[in-house]
């Protein structure tokens, strides 16, 4: 399924900063019912969100209304424990387009990539200046210019790296099949040409 293009993102940003958030945070497993991936939003880290008999908890920053925005700034190792591509599909059916840690676990990363869901992997200095500027000012503006591989927080920013097929895909809003359907006339001549 192919998403929107991506080329920059300017917008504020959510601060989770708690490290090693696993897939079962993320989506617990009791809401792996469905087969498409609309409505898991609606449980994006349901147990930290909502309390037992299901009210909101009301200082958990998704529940807080100054922190909003398209970009999830999380602690070190996000998207740690079992393989799930549901996760990916929560934060991005909950309007998270970018996803910043130091570090994410690999499955998560390419399931993110996948799913139109961009994980920026930045230093642990970058990471705890975005966090503090974040926290301090909730309208920070965040800017993601994929095409030039910087993240930029105020004056503050920083490179990261990202694989050339995946930022092709992203940028051209391509799932793998629309990626070779966009070489079909590249392949046809190759084919005439053998």
């Amino acid at each position: 399924m192919s998403k929107d293009k991506f080329t920059t993102l300017k917008s504020t940003a959510v601060p989770l900063p708690i490290e090693n958030i696993d897939t079962d945070q993320i989506i617990p497993a009791r809401f792996l019912k469905a087969t498409t991936r609309e409505g898991f939003g609606d449980n994006l880290f349901r147990d930290w969100r909502y309390d037992a008999e299901n009210n909101p908890v009301n200082d958990f920053v998704l529940n807080n209304r100054k922190d909003t925005g398209k970009i999830l700034v999380a602690g070190k190792n996000f998207g740690c424990g079992s393989s799930r591509e549901h996760a990916a599909w929560a934060i991005y059916d909950f309007g998270f387009r970018v996803v910043v840690s130091s570090f994410f676990a690999d499955i998560f990363k390419n399931n993110a990539l996948n799913n139109g869901l961009l994980p920026i992997v930045v230093s642990d200095n970058f990471l705890k200046h975005m966090l503090a500027a974040i926290e301090a000012k909730p309208s920070t503006e965040v800017v993601v210019d994929l095409e030039n591989q910087v993240l930029q927080v105020g004056e503050v920013q920083e490179a990261f790296e990202i694989n050339q097929y995946k930022k092709t895909c992203l940028m051209n809003g391509y799932d793998d099949i629309d990626y070779l359907l966009s070489l079909s006339k590249e392949v046809k001549e190759f084919d005439l040409a053998h």
